[in-house]
Formats: C-alpha cells, sequence, structure tokens
C-alpha cells in the first residue's frame, strides 16, 4: 500500500500575525485556537475542514505577494461549492476585494481578496 496526501496547508509570510489571523477570522470566516512563539509568531487558521498557516516575520521585506513577482498570480487558491454564496459572505464580511465574481476561461467562477499584507486568494467553482 501506498502512502496519501490528506490535505494541505498554505503558509502566507505576514507583518502582524495576530492582526492578520483577527482579519481572516472576521472578514474571511476562519477560526483558530492560539498562537505560538513569545511573542507571537505564528498561527493556524482552519475553516472548512482546511488549513492556513500565517508566520510573523522580523524583516517586512520578506513578505513579497505573489502578484509582486507575477501578475495576477494568487498567493492561495481554493475551491468552493458556490461561488456566489461565498462572493456575498466575504463582501458582506468585508474583506478586500481584489476582484469581483467573474468567469473565467478555464472554467471558474471566481473572485478573489487581499488580505492586509496584500496576499491575493482565490475562490473559484469549476463550472464545467
Amino acid at each position: 500500500m501506498t502512502a496519501k496526501l490528506l490535505s494541505s496547508a498554505p503558509v502566507l509570510l505576514v507583518k502582524d500575525v495576530v492582526e492578520s489571523a483577527n482579519y481572516y477570522r472576521d472578514k474571511v470566516g476562519f477560526a483558530y485556537e492560539e498562537f505560538y512563539g513569545d511573542p507571537s509568531a505564528f498561527v493556524i487558521l482552519h475553516r472548512d475542514g482546511l488549513c492556513l498557516m500565517l508566520r510573523q516575520v522580523e524583516d517586512e521585506e520578506h513578505v513579497v505577494p505573489n502578484y509582486q513577482v507575477v501578475e495576477n498570480l494568487w498567493d492561495v487558491y481554493f475551491w468552493v461549492d458556490d461561488s456566489e454564496a461565498m462572493f456575498a459572505d466575504l463582501k458582506n464580511r468585508g474583506a478586500i476585494i481584489d476582484y469581483e465574481l467573474c468567469d473565467q476561461p478555464y472554467g471558474n467562477r471566481e473572485f478573489g481578496i487581499q488580505d492586509l499584507d496584500g496576499h491575493d486568494i482565490g475562490f473559484g467553482q469549476d463550472k464545467e
């Protein structure tokens, strides 16, 4: 029998882990139990069985969203079961909308948000 992958957890570098975690909690619907480090420097966020990790860096120059290196590239992309409902929820929560709900040529109906550090987070539903 071969071992199999069970899940994954993207890691984003952030300037302020507490402020960022609270943004993801309040605006994106994630939850967390605790911060790690003294002072706090790491957190694992959870939503719908998925994880997102945040790590605070000492030098803010190391926080470089992917779009600053490659045009229009997300830092994290989540597939969702209902992109319109997710868009409405995050917009109502006050998430920073990067681009509005739209149909993409690759078959996804998607939208994007940004976090406090400028990371682009995409949410898409496979419509094909």
